[in-house]
């Protein structure tokens, strides 16, 4: 869904506001962000407290809700394709 008052000027292509990306790919895409567990907090308030200095994977969806965490990228893009969700990884 694009902003009505992106598509108002003719012959420039439409902008996208951050909540227009988000819906995008909502339900069809998710994405693989790699952190470590001192950051998992953040994304996942309700995770037990984890040894600092891991290595993980989590599984955002286009909106950037979390959908799981993961101590492998494979298993991290397994979820997703068990949820029929498109990957795409972070940098």
């Amino acid at each position: 869904m694009i902003s009505e008052t992106n598509t108002k000027t003719l012959g420039a292509a439409p902008t996208f506001t951050p909540t227009d990306l988000a819906a995008l790919g909502e339900g069809h895409v998710a994405y693989v962000k790699a952190m470590r567990s001192e950051d998992v907090k953040r994304f996942f308030p309700q995770a037990p407290d984890l040894s600092p200095g891991l290595d993980l994977f989590a599984l955002l969806s286009a909106n950037g809700t979390p959908i799981l965490l993961a101590d492998s990228r494979d298993t991290a893009v397994a979820g997703a394709m068990a949820n029929d969700l498109h990957t795409v990884s972070l940098h």
